[in-house]
């Protein structure tokens, strides 16, 4: 897989609408990751006419630019230093994040995205050993929808968790029924991954209060509509021109009968299917999801439906 690498820039500028009585212009430093900006006062100030803005530093050999390249140098040596320390510390870094950190106001995983890449990142190491790849996909998800609302919301890249109350929570839920057009329950699973995410960080200590407190996550009961047998032999019957089409049908019918999920049909290899105690063939395996072992004899599924086995089969 292609590794798609991060852009990180650190740059200088003068804020030109706050010049002073004496002509200085503070001079600003701006931190750029991905695209993203974060900006501070260096607390150095110096005429415009002394200032190179293409090359974003002091102009000439006076006593005050050389200082003040020289201090330039030192801050611009020192974000480096600490945007490698948070790679190598396996964090997720922003723009923001790194800006705090540098400032000495950063604490481990403070902020709400990067406490969902802490998370994410240890989810990606169990793929495949007791997590599966669409549980991983949807934690991804659900830490984008946290951050298009945090963009739409409060105009940032990221967020302190201290600053996060119930009113974020409940403003979230309204942006993800609105906003993002999520149903009731798909928009509560999402406040969930979210809550689960600061839970972790009051139960280590991160934060001091719970957001989430006075807030309930309800889920709507669904009235499930069941196929009558009659409707199913229906779509067994129905035959398509669409050779895909045709397939899709054969899969839904397989699933009806077997109870499985599609990841699970998906999966399906030569060896789930085996002769058992009763020499009858059986489909033998576990659910991906769960791990639990499920079975089932051929004799169960429809003639025509055998056929899917095959397709599975031959992948």
């Amino acid at each position: 897989m292609k590794t798609v690498k991060s852009t990180f820039s650190v740059s200088f500028f003068l804020k030109r609408n706050a010049q002073k009585i004496n002509g200085n212009m503070p001079v600003i430093a701006r931190i750029t990751i991905n695209g993203k900006v974060a900006q501070f006062s260096t607390k150095l100030e110096i005429t415009p006419d002394l200032w190179s803005v293409q090359s974003g530093k002091a102009i000439g050999r006076s006593n005050e630019t050389v200082q003040i390249n020289s201090v330039l140098d030192g801050i611009r040596a020192k974000i480096q230093s600490h945007y490698h320390s948070l790679l190598a510390g396996g964090r997720g870094v922003t723009s923001e994040i790194l800006k705090n950190s540098f400032l000495g106001i950063d604490d481990s995983y403070e902020t709400i995205l990067t406490i969902f890449d802490k998370h994410n990142t240890d989810l990606k190491k169990l793929v495949g050993v007791d997590k599966s790849d669409s549980t991983y996909k949807k934690y991804l998800l659900a830490r984008q929808r946290v951050a298009e609302f945090i963009r739409y919301r409060y105009k940032m890249a990221d967020m302190q968790l201290r600053n996060m109350d119930l009113m974020f929570v409940k403003d979230y839920e309204v942006f993800l029924k609105s906003e993002c057009r999520l149903s009731h329950n798909v928009a509560a699973k999402m406040i969930q991954y979210l809550k689960k995410m600061v839970t972790f960080a009051y139960n280590t200590g991160i934060i001091q209060r719970h957001p989430f407190t006075g807030y309930v996550i309800s889920v709507k009961k669904v009235d499930k509509r069941y196929l009558s047998e009659q409707e199913l032999k229906n779509i067994i019957g129905k035959q398509f021109d669409c050779l895909r089409l045709e397939h899709v049908k054969d899969i839904f019918v397989f699933a009806c009968y077997t109870g499985l999920s599609y990841i699970d049909i998906a999966n399906l290899q030569e060896r789930n299917i085996r002769r058992s105690f009763d020499s009858n063939m059986w489909l033998i395996g576990k659910r991906g999801k769960t791990g639990i072992t499920y079975n089932g004899t051929f004799f169960q599924i429809p003639h025509c439906i055998n056929k899917m086995c095959d397709i599975c089969l031959k992948k």
